[in-house]
């Protein structure tokens, strides 16, 4: 069984997604982690909001290894209009999220990766289908913004499996939820 794996920035106060300029320049530590953990994913699954977003920079962007990765791997575009995807290699799930992830998890593969959709990312973990976190604290407090967690989550214990951080403070964490 394949496992669906969260990759998440985070600033030290929990907030992923905000519409300042928290996050920093990324350091070779930085780009090694994210070519670790994407390095055992070949399928991805993203919200509409980041597909349409991302749809615009990524398919000419040279920032690597993200941009090769997420230009040669097959995107699953949680949606709820299928209008046409135009970013290569893209599916819509308009059907039942459960479902397209538990036939994802069931089929031949790597990894399924959650980049950069917080709200699929909070709807994944709610229905327990998340089997891995991979963290990155920034060590930044960026005060307000989309928290990955929220008050209404349920009490879930997790278990860490790996920690290291870089030389510029920022600390990556692996959980397993499974």
């Amino acid at each position: 069984m394949r496992d669906v794996v969260v990759y998440t920035l985070l600033s030290l106060d929990g907030v992923a997604e905000e519409p300042g300029d928290w996050m920093f320049e990324a350091d070779e530590e930085v780009f090694a982690n994210l070519a670790s953990v994407i390095g055992t994913q070949d399928d991805v699954l993203l919200g509409r909001g980041t597909y349409d977003y991302w749809s615009d920079y990524w398919p000419t962007s040279d920032v690597q290894p993200f941009a090769d990765f997420v230009n040669g791997t097959p995107k699953h575009v949680v949606t709820s209009d299928p209008a046409e995807l135009a970013w290569a290699g893209s599916t819509p799930v308009t059907g039942p999220l459960a479902a397209h992830v538990g036939r994802l998890k069931e089929s031949p593969g790597g990894d399924i990766g959650v980049h950069g959709s917080i709200r699929l990312a909070q709807s994944l973990v709610a229905a327990d289908l998340v089997d891995r976190l991979e963290l990155v604290v920034v060590p930044t407090i960026a005060g307000a913004g989309r928290r990955l967690f929220t008050g209404s989550d349920s009490l879930r214990r997790l278990r860490l499996v790996t920690t290291s951080r870089s030389s510029t403070g920022c600390v990556f964490l692996g959980y397993r939820l499974r």
